[in-house]
């Protein structure tokens, strides 16, 4: 069988997509934030499409209203407020319920709950990273530009170390190609990632920092990329849409980052 075409989707996606993510992250301000609410609703969108193979009915227009608030209130900087919206949405989705004639009311207000609550928190914290610096606003952005560049370089290492190398599966139910030494790889590369990225771009933290982050991306990025095959294999689906060509779904290529995000961010929210 030919890979070519797929293999050239791949290519030719990539090539367009790095550099204008690379460009939204520079940039900051609504223009990264947009971009981020497009990541979060075209994931949302993929979860409860998935949600929907295991026979629940998810409410999307409200998921979609709850996630959009949730990237406001991380752009204006009132997190004060999540929790109240948190609430209101928790219980509209509820209400909401009793009007439904289906009896699958648990899948329902699950699903429609905990994927919003789950993408929109998750990444919305992406936002938190890129405005955290007002003073030196590049700060943030150096950030997750090197947060991308160490997992995709994780991404790649294990990909490249597990075929090479891989005798040891590491969690065969839920991923049964990924091995230990593919994910030792991954972890190291993440590592040395920061690394060279704390003498090109991120002088401004000190070296805990820049290995804190490394192992975060090493531990926390390839346990994300485990989670989400988790739900995909739950319902015996190989990619979580096919939006992008030779790809599959957002979800797919940001499933790390997803997990990776958060923990940078509240590191920082400390730290810093």
């Amino acid at each position: 069988m030919n890979r070519f075409p797929d293999l050239f989707q791949r290519v030719l996606v990539s090539v367009i997509a790095i550099p204008l993510i690379l460009l939204l992250v520079y940039l900051g301000k609504i223009y990264f934030t947009l971009f981020v609410t497009a990541i979060v609703l075209l994931t949302l969108y993929e979860f409860y499409k998935l949600a929907e193979q295991k026979s629940a009915n998810p409410d999307y227009l409200s998921g979609f209203i709850y996630s959009i608030l949730i990237i406001w209130i991380f752009y204006s900087k009132q997190i004060s407020l999540f929790l109240p919206i948190t609430f209101l949405f928790i219980a509209f989705v509820a209400i909401f319920n009793l009007t439904r004639v289906q009896n699958n009311s648990f899948l329902n207000v699950g699903m429609t709950v905990f994927g919003a609550i789950f993408l929109s928190l998750f990444y919305s914290t992406l936002i938190g990273i890129r405005e955290k610096f007002e003073q030196d606003y590049t700060h943030g952005a150096y950030i997750i530009m090197v947060m991308l560049a160490a997992i995709w370089i994780c991404d790649s290492a294990a990909y490249f170390g597990g075929t090479a190398f891989g005798k040891h599966r590491l969690l065969e139910r839920i991923s049964p190609k990924k091995s230990i030494e593919g994910a030792i790889f991954g972890f190291v590369f993440a590592i040395l990632t920061f690394v060279a990225g704390k003498f090109l771009l991120l002088n401004f933290l000190n070296w805990y920092d820049v290995i804190y982050m490394g192992l975060v991306v090493g531990i926390i990025g390839q346990i994300g990329d485990l989670v989400e095959s988790m739900f995909k294999r739950d319902v015996n689906c190989k990619d979580s849409s096919n939006i992008l060509p030779g790809h599959g779904g957002i979800l797919d290529r940001f499933d790390s980052l997803l997990f990776v995000s958060p923990f940078i961010y509240f590191y920082l929210s400390y730290a810093y």
